[in-house]
């Protein structure tokens, strides 16, 4: 089908779902009426290498001896690998479920290096299903195969990156560009072979290009020289994450041999202003925020006047074109959280652009993705929700929020309950205390299984620091109270931020080990601090202790800075340490090991109490709700029995209310006034109901009739619904 504009996405990103940015850009282009098709050609060279097909086109030809006992084995299970590989993608694409029998068997699949690590997950797979340990065989399998295709034909190739290291930190374009004069390799020719049949049948007349990651940039240039080279009358654009963060200060001429725009930020308006120029073909052009090449030299056009669009007005992600019942799932690790990036179909969406805190000193506040906060209304993100499940068939979603605001999942939570859609849905958090028991609750009943939140470092002079806007009891609380509402929770953990000691990173370590083994958290993952020249820490690193290494503003790339700690501390010698001891409190072992059993160096004693975390879990009954709480009651309509009562000579009237939760039936009792006014208020504040009653109003309702609210609101009947859910928001 013809269309003006080609949308794509290079290889690779994530073989489980769409990268969501053509999507996006879809739904935009179709509130204009812009017409275009999209492509996710990373998902669509997996399946065209990982055939029989594509398998028999890498058959191993000549001399093996110079190869590894690991490539040899494979080469002589080769016959096996054929026999298997359509069966084992159809099944992780879902499609083949009863496959999953077989792989268990353990006597299936050709096994070779990656198995090796099996042994160690043996005692995993007691708490993963058959489904769940076939995709994690499978996923081992595909690994091996991987690893033969390094090994013996594209040393670039990996399933989520390819060629990354030309991209990371490449402030020179000079290894790139050499790369790109190279003859394609032969992942390069499949992936061309894929993109010139899609040209051909769209025949588009500007064709953009998404680059996310580091891992999409060789891919990305590959893709635009073939065009270049084959379809010049065809314009090519670039735009997404990586040039928005490593693109700003772009100067060499020699990217304008692959592209003709590169445009930077929200990408809507810029794409906008191309296509009136491009396809209405004007002869005086206005650019947002965009890269071109003028007189041969690179100049950067941002003289349109027009504001970007509101999130309101970019329209609902438009996932058609798109290859989703193709999508395998795969499980690497044993982390809960990282098998729910890889597992799994998640249709992406966004509650917030930008970021509502934007403060940590680590983070890119500088720029407009995180700085312009601009919230969507619930009932609109709700509607985007419908809409995408009545035209993807998937009700699962991830938003793909830097930090979703509470009060807004609140409102969205509310409505999806009042809309009496199923839903699943995971997001990005702050560990703030406006997330309590009954939000978290209520969280939970409209469909949310996880949230992520940045601890970082767990001290609290350094989240000070950060300027993070929490401390570690803080933390420890609001992990308890999504755990406890059956909230699955993953904290991202940071070492070697500027200024910290040796002694704070050992304490962190005894932090994290205390949530663990208190249960509230159930998923991390340690990564080192990385300066960004758009961070606060990058922007002045003198606040921070540190000293930049160079000055020197490259032609290409430039967002990662080498950079010196006064400390003197080589973090690197904790990397191993820290991820290892946090592999095992994911899984409920070794909270007993001394923290120096982690590290083959001395480290410092921690100084942090062996009780921190539970003194912080501590609950602290707190008898005050505001006026203004909301009042939601999420279980169902009560039958009502009245009775009379008799002790010492006097009598009165009591009512027993029965409740029929999911999972059991309760009873209380009450006087029969109370229980009577009780019944009525429960439905009147029933979550699917629009109005939503204030603590005030329902004081308020109660007192035209019986007095004294507080000794009732605070009895054990009520306390009883409180935790079958009667919540105060």
């Amino acid at each position: 089908m013809k269309t003006d504009l080609l949308l794509i996405t290079p290889p690779f990103t994530q073989l489980n779902t769409p990268y969501p940015a053509t999507a996006y850009i879809k739904g935009f282009l179709n509130t204009k009426n812009i017409s275009s098709t999209q492509a996710d050609l990373g998902i669509e060279v997996i399946l065209a290498l990982f055939c029989k097909k594509g398998l028999i086109s890498l058959t191993p030809k000549g001399k093996i001896e110079h190869l590894s006992e690991n490539a040899k084995r494979i080469i002589s299970l080769w016959d096996e690998y054929l026999k298997t590989i359509d069966s084992v993608i159809a099944f992780l694409q879902g499609k083949n479920p009863t496959l999953a029998l077989q792989i268990c068997q353990e006597d299936y699949l050709p096994e070779a290096s990656r198995f090796a690590q099996l042994e160690e997950l043996d005692w995993a797979f007691g708490t993963m299903g058959t489904q769940d340990k076939a995709k994690h065989l499978a996923t081992l399998y595909l690994e091996d195969i991987s690893d033969f295709i390094v090994e013996c034909i594209d040393p670039n190739f990996g399933f989520s990156r390819y060629a990354e290291r030309l991209g990371r930190s490449a402030n020179s374009f000079d290894e790139l560009y050499e790369a790109l004069n190279q003859e394609p390799t032969y992942i390069d020719q499949i992936l061309i072979d894929i993109l010139k049949n899609r040209i051909a049948k769209v025949e588009p007349k500007l064709f953009l290009i998404s680059v996310p990651f580091p891992g999409n940039l060789y891919a990305a240039f590959r893709c635009a020289q073939f065009v270049k080279q084959n379809y010049p009358h065809i314009k090519i654009s670039m735009g997404g994450g990586f040039p928005n963060t490593e693109l700003r200060s772009l100067s060499d001429v020699r990217v304008f041999e692959f592209f003709d725009y590169i445009t930077l930020d929200d990408g809507e308006l810029p794409i906008e202003l191309l296509c009136n120029a491009i396809l209405n073909q004007t002869e005086f052009n206005l650019y947002k925020r965009t890269f071109l090449l003028e007189n041969g030299e690179v100049v950067y056009k941002n003289d349109a006047l027009r504001s970007d669009y509101k999130q309101a007005d970019v329209g609902t992600p438009d996932y058609s074109d798109l290859q989703l019942d193709n999508y395998i799932s795969v499980i690497e690790i044993v982390n809960p959280m990282h098998r729910m990036w890889s597992d799994g179909r998640w249709n992406k969406l966004t509650m917030a652009h930008g970021c509502y805190w934007g403060k940590c000193t680590f983070c890119d506040i500088s720029l407009d993705y995180i700085k312009v906060y601009e919230p969507i209304a619930a009932k609109l993100i709700v509607d985007r929700i419908e809409d995408l499940i009545n035209n993807t068939g998937q009700n699962g979603f991830h938003f793909v929020d830097e930090a979703a605001p509470p009060a807004l999942m609140r409102e969205v939570a509310l409505e999806i309950l009042r809309r009496k859609i199923s839903v699943t849905w995971w997001t990005n958090i702050r560990f703030e205390k406006s997330f309590t028991r009954d939000l978290c609750l209520l969280l939970k009943a409209s469909g949310c299984i996880a949230v992520s939140g940045g601890l970082e470092v767990a001290s609290d002079r350094l989240l000070k620091l950060i300027d993070k806007g929490v401390t570690v009891e803080q933390v420890a609380k609001v992990t308890r109270n999504f755990t406890e509402a059956g909230v699955m929770v993953h904290a991202y953990l940071m070492y070697g931020y500027p200024t910290q000691t040796i002694q704070e990173t050992v304490d962190s370590l005894e932090m994290v080990r205390q949530l663990f083994e208190a249960g509230v958290l159930q998923s991390g993952f340690w990564h080192q601090f990385a300066m960004t020249a758009h961070s606060p820490v990058g922007l002045y690193p003198e606040k921070f202790g540190v000293v930049k290494e160079t000055e020197e503003i490259g032609t290409f790339a430039n967002n990662d800075i080498n950079y010196i700690d006064k400390t003197g501390i080589d973090h690197n010698q904790f990397s191993f340490g820290l991820k290892k001891s946090l592999f095992n409190f994911m899984h409920g072992i070794c909270f007993d090991y001394k923290l120096q059993d982690w590290f083959d160096f001395k480290i410092p004693k921690t100084s942090i109490p062996a009780n921190f975390i539970d003194k912080a879990l501590v609950e602290n009954d707190n008898f005050n709700v505001k006026p203004t709480a909301k009042i939601v009651w999420l279980g169902g309509k009560p039958t009502i029995e009245t009775f009379t009562k008799s002790k010492k000579g006097n009598t009165w009237e009591m009512a027993t209310l029965t409740f029929h939760g999911k999972k059991e039936i309760f009873s209380i009792q009450t006087g029969k006034n109370e229980g009577e006014w009780l019944v009525n208020i429960l439905e009147r504040m029933a979550v699917t109901n629009d109005k939503v009653y204030t603590f005030q109003e329902v004081k308020a309702d109660f007192e035209q009739k019986i007095e004294h609210f507080e000794l009732f609101w605070y009895s054990k009947p009520i306390h009883t619904l409180r935790d079958f859910g009667l919540l105060v928001l």
